[in-house]
């Protein structure tokens, strides 16, 4: 599905409205990345240490506005779970962007300490959505 310059205008228009920081749309044929207000967080999702005493634990962020899944479909196992082990390239979750699912990899390595975000949910820019223990 390729997209007009009429659906790129009203994205435009959308993120403009939402105010974010950062979009990225790839389709077959089509790759759109908007960046405003200065530089792009990191490819797969913003990871950041938690700021909490000395715990070493990392958060995965959500790296765009949409709907989060812990699956690949209805039905299917969660990408992972409290206790999944992951490495950097590890998909975590989808984010479904204007009916667009775009994977989010774990940008880390580590074990899956929590889980912030309910399936199905709408998430923000930023918005925390897995804790995760160090290698």
């Amino acid at each position: 599905m390729a997209l007009s310059d009429d659906d790129v205008r009203e994205i435009l228009r959308l993120i403009d409205e939402a105010e974010l920081s950062e979009l990225r749309i790839e389709t077959e044929g089509l790759s759109l990345h908007v960046v405003r207000d200065g530089p792009a967080p990191a490819e797969s999702g913003r990871v950041e240490a938690l700021a909490a005493g000395d715990d070493s634990a990392t958060t995965i962020e959500s790296p765009m506005l949409g709907v989060f899944y812990r699956a690949p479909s209805p039905g299917a196992p969660p990408f992972v779970d409290v206790g999944t082990r992951v490495e950097a390239d590890t998909i975590v979750c989808l984010i479904e962007v204007m009916k667009m699912m775009n994977s989010v990899a774990a940008g880390v390595a580590g074990t899956i300490a929590e889980i912030h975000v309910e399936n199905a949910e709408a998430v923000e820019y930023g918005q925390p959505l897995f804790r995760v223990e160090p290698a």
